[in-house]
């Protein structure tokens, strides 16, 4: 198909991503037989998707704060925390590449739960070198000036961030793994650590003495603090804490979700607002909602309800996921995966949400964005334009 021709063409001259969706935008309005106003975003697809999402996704920032580069399968079966394996579990292939340029993401955060100082240091190590491997491809996210970058020459651009701050012995770490990239780290992943509490603690004591001067050396260097995994007494300290908006990167509304732990209750959402923050909505089916069916409906009910209780300026997007989702992965990393999880995560049947499981889920969810009266304006503010406000306040220029 011509379309899918002027797109491999632009992208092997250097062009940025804006003109690949342009030629992909203005080939398909062209198309005669197509007179609804939608349209298919690459030739191998059944889907389509109107002009107007297309055209939003063509024209802003779009950020996903946590969302991972390489394949999820392959970083299972290599071992992607304390399991050293000889495979690569991080390398992106051309095919998964390929994957990560239809999805209309500009921006991914593709952080994970690691242990102690040496995974960090060796993941860190790991998502320093897609930029230097291929330059043409990746840029690293260091300042928000680097966001209008990756628009402007068509590149990946990516935030190093960690799912934990377990590596960080003392204040001093947090300098250190500023110096090497780290922009984002969450206080804890699940559970409690010399910070505080993760979300399926038992009982949560709150920050620490030690995660207060932890906090305070983040603010001081410019490192976005993130609670999407603590539980409810370790996140409102951090909003109280914090003299900078702490982050909620990726979590959803525990009234919309069977009272999940892991999602966050409306006071945590209400602190949120008062700081000005950004709540960055999951695509995970057990975060969505508890029952079936559990469709992409039902995960846009998460943005209504964050939108409606503290303004649409407070949330954005934050699949926690890969191009495919989850349950692409292979059987055995699969179940692997699903029992590393404490029972409170209540796994059913699968985890991705039906209609956001596949590599172009961002033209979904702008679509019903679309369909739930959003003005564009508002669109681009949930598609990257919030997230970029307040990284521009936490982080140092």
């Amino acid at each position: 198909m011509k379309q899918d021709t002027q797109i491999r063409t632009a992208r092997t001259s250097g062009a940025t991503r804006r003109g690949l969706l342009k030629a992909g935008l203005a080939t398909a309005v062209a198309a005669p037989m197509l007179n609804s106003g939608h349209f298919k975003v690459f030739a191998a697809s059944e889907t389509t998707y109107s002009a107007r999402a297309i055209a939003l996704i063509e024209e802003n920032l779009v950020i996903d704060m946590l969302s991972l580069l390489a394949d999820l399968g392959d970083m299972l079966e290599a071992g992607y925390s304390d399991q050293p394996s000889i495979h690569d579990g991080y390398a992106v292939t051309d095919a998964h590449l390929e994957k990560l340029r239809a999805s209309g993401i500009n921006v991914f955060h593709p952080a994970v739960g690691l242990g102690g100082r040496d995974s960090a240091l060796t993941f860190v190590a790991r998502l320093n070198a897609y930029a230097a491997e291929r330059p043409d491809v990746f840029r690293r996210i260091d300042a928000v000036s680097d966001f209008d970058r990756v628009m402007d020459e068509g590149r990946i651009g990516y935030i190093i961030g960690i799912q934990n701050a377990h590596h960080f012995n003392t204040p001093n770490d947090v300098n250190e793994f500023y110096n090497l990239g780290q922009r984002v780290s969450q206080l804890t992943y699940n559970s409690q650590n010399r910070i505080g509490s993760g979300a399926t603690e038992r009982v949560d004591g709150g920050i620490s003495n030690f995660g207060v001067a932890i906090i305070d050396r983040m603010n001081t260097v410019g490192m976005a603090v993130d609670v999407s995994h603590c539980g409810d007494r370790t996140t409102l300290d951090a909003f109280e804490i914090s003299n900078v908006p702490a982050l909620i990167t990726h979590s959803n509304v525990r009234a919309l979700a069977g009272g999940h732990p892991r999602a966050k209750s409306d006071e945590a959402i209400q602190a949120v607002g008062r700081a000005g923050s950004v709540m960055g909505i999951t695509g995970v089916r057990n975060f969505v909602r508890d029952r079936e069916p559990t469709t992409i409906e039902h995960m846009l009910d998460h943005f209504d309800y964050v939108a409606n209780l503290i303004g649409v300026e407070h949330v954005g997007i934050g699949s926690d996921m890969d191009a495919d989702g989850y349950d692409d992965v292979p059987t055995a990393a699969y179940e692997r995966l699903r029992r590393g999880y404490d029972e409170s995560y209540a796994f059913r049947g699968q985890i991705d949400t039906d209609g956001f499981d596949h590599p172009r889920k961002i033209f979904d969810l702008t679509d019903g964005l679309i369909r739930r009266g959003y003005s564009d304006a508002d669109i681009a503010l949930i598609l990257g334009g919030n997230f970029r406000r307040v990284l521009g306040e936490i982080w140092k220029p």
